[in-house]
């Protein structure tokens, strides 16, 4: 299981080292009761769930926090520190600005603008709001591929929304941006670095290209992919755009993907940090104990979890974000098993494979004789994969993701099977999960036959 026995003891001792700051307080009433019964009908209830903690989950974007993370929350929580005022949280909160400015780092920013959020939705809309407030009247545009989130921000805002087609590879086709940039009429070019579907990582160095030409507002969505900057095995084109990073306006990071922090917990920077002035307002009943910067200043959020800051400080401490260290490791070793699984379903002719991956995910279908075959296929496959505990994911993807030569094109997108390797334990399981795979695909293969 994820948890060991070992863990709850180093939190014991944590807790007895809290404890002590806070010594000569009169004991309070216990008000608790006896919380056995409930936390036992609780775990029977918990086991209502995907195994998302073990490898052969290698479906949607779920993983266990490292056990850091899950220790140094629960330890917060004794407290539960509220990070929006000082005096809600004021270890929590500067615990917060020094593990905030470690991502910031990640990008070669040494002064910024930024603070943990609910989640990269939340993330996204205090990015995008701001860049509303410069270009008021004009749109926002993202990839047909980008996370379905930012169409239903840029309608929160009052702001219009267009979304770009994309190539082969599954990026932002700059062709067409550059035809609609031309109108005068889009104010924010939203960059995805990791689509959600299948980790394609738009090409930032010709989107930079076009901000200077065109004078938009760039905002990069790396919620998911932002951390591979730190990975070592990367395609040139991906590398090349993820060293860019640091050169968008603002951008969108989420610690509870691959920072290895529970939910929820995301990250927004902006790197010029005068866009403060956008979110300047007062609270004079929680902004009066200190002269310092409050983070509830700068947040669209107002009361928000300390616990959140303290995992991922404690996280960061453990495994700093630098390149070439345990982390950086840790994070090439889930990229490492995504080749690996391409590789195999690209040389198996049961397989339609996608484009290699430029992250950790993999999508494919099963080889028929139609697209709408493989879709139905692909579903098939799914079912029984996940009754031999190998859980795999869905997508419904355009057909023009793969090659289709020899097969009938009866629809104009495809069913198929997606995968998201990023635990690093899933490189060392990559036989078995493949077997598993091909077995599930002879099973739903011989069916068809009959």
């Amino acid at each position: 299981m994820l948890f060991r026995e070992q863990d709850i003891r180093i939190l014991e001792d944590a807790l007895q080292a809290l404890r002590a700051g806070f010594t000569g307080l009169p004991e309070p009433r216990d008000i608790i009761g006896d919380v056995s019964d409930v936390l036992q009908e609780a775990a029977l209830r918990l086991r209502d769930n995907y195994p998302f903690f073990h490898p052969l989950y290698a479906g949607q974007m779920l993983k266990p926090p490292h056990p850091v993370a899950w220790l140094a929350y629960a330890l917060a929580m004794t407290i539960n520190p509220n990070n929006h005022a000082l005096d809600g949280g004021r270890a929590s909160s500067e615990m917060e600005k020094e593990a905030v400015a470690e991502i910031a780092a990640m990008f070669g920013w040494s002064t910024h603008l930024g603070h943990l959020c609910g989640g990269g939705t939340i993330a996204n809309l205090e990015a995008l709001w701001v860049a509303r407030e410069f270009a008021p009247a004009k749109s926002i545009a993202a990839s047909a591929q980008a996370h379905y989130t930012h169409s239903r921000l840029a309608g929160l805002l009052g702001v219009t929304f267009q979304a770009v087609p994309c190539d082969s590879e599954g990026r932002m086709d700059v062709v067409v941006l550059e035809e609609r940039l031309r109108s005068g009429k889009i104010g924010t070019v939203v960059a995805t670095l990791g689509s959600t579907a299948t980790g394609a990582v738009d090409p930032l160095p010709r989107l930079l290209e076009l901000r200077r030409q065109y004078g938009f507002r760039l905002h990069a969505d790396a919620a998911y992919g932002g951390y591979f900057v730190l990975a070592d095995n990367l395609m040139p084109e991906t590398r090349a755009a993820l060293d860019l990073l640091g050169e968008v306006d603002s951008l969108v990071i989420d610690p509870h993907k691959h920072g290895l922090q529970p939910y929820g917990c995301g990250c927004v920077l902006f790197r010029d940090p005068s866009v403060a002035q956008i979110y300047k307002h007062d609270s004079p009943y929680t902004y009066f104990s200190s002269s310092e910067l409050h983070l509830g200043e700068i947040s669209l959020e107002c009361s928000r979890p300390g616990a959140s800051a303290v995992a991922l400080w404690a996280t960061q401490r453990l495994l700093p974000l630098v390149r070439g260290g345990e982390y950086s490791r840790l994070l090439s070793l889930s990229r490492a098993a995504a080749l690996v699984l391409h590789a195999r379903i690209a040389g198996d002719a049961r397989f339609i494979a996608s484009r290699p991956p430029e992250l950790d995910i993999v999508v494919w279908a099963p080889r028929a004789e139609s697209v709408s075959e493989a879709s139905r296929r692909s579903r098939a496959v799914f079912e029984t994969a996940a009754r031999a505990h190998l859980h795999l994911a869905l997508a419904d993807l355009p057909v023009e993701l793969f090659d289709l030569e020899a097969i009938e094109v009866d629809q104009r997108t495809m069913l198929c099977l997606r995968s998201v390797l990023m635990k690093p334990e899933h490189h060392a399981w990559i036989d078995e999960i493949w077997r598993l795979l091909t077995d599930a695909c002879n099973d739903v293969t011989a069916m068809s036959r009959e």
